[in-house]
């Protein structure tokens, strides 16, 4: 528990970049060029990361190991992964 970062320590912001970071090394995936921004899409219409189920899985064991926030089921993972803000909204709901 001691290296995982609490939302009360660090700006929204700041949070945000480095759930970025987690997300993308959890589906060994690049940033785009152009970067990924907070309210884009990560999954469906509208994503460039083109993700799938197992993508999902691998975040949300992810976020469970960095942030100790588990998510349900696959609702849960589908309402917490449609964006970066979406993501961040859910871990810091579930950490209070």
């Amino acid at each position: 528990l001691q290296n995982k970062i609490f939302m009360s320590d660090i700006s929204p912001a700041a949070f945000r970049k480095e759930l970025k970071k987690v997300l993308l090394a959890a589906v060994d995936k690049k940033e785009p060029m152009d970067g990924l921004r907070d309210d884009e899409p990560l999954f469906g219409e509208g994503s460039r990361l083109d993700l799938d189920s197992l993508d999902g899985l691998q975040i949300s064991i992810a976020i469970q190991h960095k942030y100790g926030v588990r998510m349900a089921d696959s609702k849960d993972v589908r309402r917490a992964l449609t964006s970066l803000i979406s993501l961040a909204t859910h871990i810091e709901s579930r950490k209070k």
